[in-house]
Formats: C-alpha cells, structure tokens, sequence
C-alpha cells in the first residue's frame, strides 16, 4: 500500500523545520549584535524641541499671513480714546492788593486778575452713555474738565470719582451713544504686542507700538497700589490716562507713568493693567470710592541672600496697630506671614496688594511662623482708613542717570515777603515812579 499524498508532505515540512528554525535563530542574534553596536557607536545630541512643543512657543499673528499693519486695530480702539483739557483757577496773587506793587506788576507785564492753569492728558470711554477713566492726577484739582473726541465733538465733563491710592478716576460726559473700548479678556503676556494711544504733550491723538516688556511691577514709588504693565512704546507727558492696546484692539491697561531722565520717553513706561481698573471703576461709578480690605500692621520682606541656595520668604510683622483688625486676630510683633488662603506672600508688596483687593469683612486664613513654629491665624478685615493724599508724579526721575531729581509741583507754595522787605520794596517803587 503506497503512502498518501498528505504523509509526504509533513515528512517534507518536519525534514526542513528545523533548518527554517536555526535561520530564524540567527536572524535574531544578528539584529541584537547589530541594535547593541550601534547604541554603542551612538554620539551625544543636545535635546530638541518636538514639533508639538515649537508649534506652542510659536508666535501668534493676528492672520496667518505676516501682518504690516496694524490700522484696524487702531481705528478700532482709537475712537474710544480722548483727549483731557482741565482748567485750574489760579487765585489772585497778595501783593495785587496792593495799589503800589499792582502798579509794578502790571508794568511789567505781571497778572492783573485771575488766570486759569491748563493741564492735558488722555483717557478711554468705557461705556456708551459717558463713563471714561482716566488718571486721578490728570483730573487732580481741576475746576473745569473738557473732553475733546476723535470725531472732533467737545464736551464738559464731571468727576464721578477719584482714587489717589491707585491713580485712577472716572468723570462722565452728557452725551449717548459712544463707542467703549473692549477689555481683553486674557492676561497679558511679556512680549505682546502693545500700543500706545493718547495725546503726547498736546500734539493731538498719537499711537505708538511696543511691546510687553513685563507685568506686576512694583515697588516704583508711585501709588500705594501697584500692579503695573511695563512697556517699552513711547509713552510720553499727555499720554496720561490713555490707552495701552493689543494687536486686535483691546485694552490692556491705563498709560500713568513713565522713567525718564528728560521727562521724555526713554522706552521704559508703565501702565495699569484692567483688572485693576475694572475694579476700581466699577467701585466708584457705585459707590464714589474705593473701600479696600486693612490689616492694620507694619510689614518688611524677610531678608534674602543672593548668595544662598535656599531663600526664605514670607513677610516679618514689625508692629501691629492697637484695635485693629490684625490685633484683635491675635497677629503679634515678629510673626512671619508666610501665606494667606494659600496664597504665599512671597514679599511684603504682594501681601499688601492681595489684602487690598479683598472688600471689608472678609475672613482670610494665614499661616505664620511664630518663634519656629507654624500657626494658623483667622483675621477678618476691616476697611481701610482714609489716609491723607500724596503728591504723584507722572514722570520718575532717576538723579543717579542724570535725572533732575525730584519732579516739579505746580501745588508748591512760594515764599512770601516779610512786612519790612514789602515796606522797602514799596519805598523803592515810589522813588522810581516819581
């Protein structure tokens, strides 16, 4: 009996298994000699950025096509930004009682009656039936406000509400119908693009462009509270109150205050950013004021060395006033404020500026450190008392780069004549007009 077809052919295929298997075999050792040889042989590369992470860092245009212009932008933002005129009455001089020394002073070309001080600025409409912001100093004792606007329409303003302490205020115009300027709804980053319009030393409407040069800048001096945009677009006296912009035309901050050696714009300008102004704002079209939270200490950053690994933060107690809120939490002399409601205060100006945005009778928790020891402390807060207002420049001058030091206020009073040296002077005069 012969074998079948189906016999043969396994005795086919186990005669040529095991060959199929050693060549399987050594196909494996030579793909793992070859793979372990040239890891080996590998050179270092520094790392590279993926696709995905260069596609994140990459700059974003307003269209995907390079832009070379920006008018949109600024046709958009331009008509809701005016320009400030206040007129101060300047109380007749002493010495005009005086038949004698009037005589002298109109012959020589001096004052015969009262005379109005004018000042300029910017600022930005926010609402359609007349609100606009501007800086509490642009307004600042003024008798009479009038707002010109890109349409070429003038009209007086009133004072809605002033606050020195953050260097803004709100008047209101008589008129409907106005186009406000959008507030950007993201945060602004370091380097946006920004622009500047306003009207610079009263040349008319002017828009310059920069960029975001930073954000939270502090410790400038300037207002007790400050969060400030920095911009290196040309900012300059008159640009006061008017608006910094984004590439599509919405507002960023409030142009305020500028570093300069000359009083002209050296790129270094600061503004202040719209969650602050919103919230200002919004409290005095309200209320008329600003009601802040209040602590009721004296604080100083903890002391850093820039030459130690490890830095310590937090902000050291230095006194504590009687019945305060921070009193009557039980907060002592010497306590280290190392966070509140988990928020690490990280120096003294982001303690004051996060307790400053709370409304009175908030309870906030603070951990503390207390002769080494961690505490938690409840304090419920107080408003803030009304605290005698400061001189505010708009311009900070630097004496150690040339700067003429401290800037001039028109407010300073003059010396006046004592009783004998008015009697000489009268003598003098006579004889002269004799």
């Amino acid at each position: 009996m012969s074998p079948s077809p189906n016999t043969n052919n396994k005795a086919s295929v186990l005669k040529w298994l095991p060959w199929i298997l050693l060549l399987l075999v050594l196909a494996a050792f030579t793909w793992l000699f070859m793979s372990m040889k040239t890891t080996s042989e590998a050179t270092w590369e520094p790392p590279r950025t993926s696709p995905a992470e260069q596609q994140a860092s990459a700059p974003v245009a307003d269209t995907p096509a390079s832009i070379s212009s920006y008018h949109n932008a600024v046709a958009r933002a331009s008509q809701s930004v005016v320009n400030i005129y206040t007129t101060q009455t300047m109380a007749e001089h002493p010495y005009m009682n005086d038949p004698v020394l009037r005589r002298f002073f109109e012959f020589h070309g001096g004052p015969s009656q009262d005379q109005g001080s004018t000042n300029l600025g910017s600022g930005v409409i926010v609402s359609e039936d007349g609100y606009i912001v501007t800086n509490a100093h642009v307004i600042e004792k003024a008798d009479e406000i009038t707002v010109a606007f890109n349409d070429g329409r003038k009209s007086r303003a009133k004072i809605i509400g002033t606050d020195p302490d953050s260097d803004l205020a709100v008047i209101k115009v008589d008129m409907t119908g106005l186009t406000p300027l959008g507030f950007r709804e993201d945060p602004i980053r370091v380097g946006d693009l920004a622009l500047a319009i306003g009207n610079p030393f009263g040349v008319g409407q002017t828009v310059t462009q920069g960029i975001i040069s930073a954000t939270g800048r502090t410790g400038l001096g300037v207002n007790k509270f400050e969060d400030f945009i920095q911009t290196d677009a040309a900012i300059n006296p008159g640009n006061s109150g008017g608006a910094l912009v984004d590439a599509h035309g919405e507002l960023v901050g409030i142009n305020t205050v500028i570093f300069s050696r000359s009083g002209g714009s050296m790129g270094i300008g600061f503004a202040i950013p719209t969650a602050l102004v919103e919230q200002v704002m919004n409290a005095l079209i309200k209320d008329g004021k600003v009601s802040r939270g209040w602590l009721g200490i004296e604080i100083q950053s903890q002391l850093r060395d820039p030459t130690q690994l490890e830095t310590s933060t937090g902000v050291e107690v230095l006194n504590v006033i009687d019945q305060s809120p921070a009193a009557k939490s039980g907060l002592r002399v010497g306590d280290i404020i190392l966070t509140i409601d988990g928020v690490e205060m990280t120096d003294a100006n982001t303690l004051i500026q996060y307790v400053a945005r709370k409304p009175p009778n908030t309870e906030l928790n603070a951990q503390i450190l207390r002769q080494g020891k961690n505490a938690q402390v409840k304090i419920v807060l107080e408003e803030r008392p009304v605290q005698e207002p400061t001189p505010r420049p708009v311009i900070i001058h630097d004496e150690t780069l040339g700067g003429s030091g401290q800037p001039y206020l028109p407010d300073e009073e003059v010396p006046m004549m004592s009783e004998a040296e008015r009697d000489r002077m009268r003598e003098e005069l006579l004889k002269l007009f004799e």
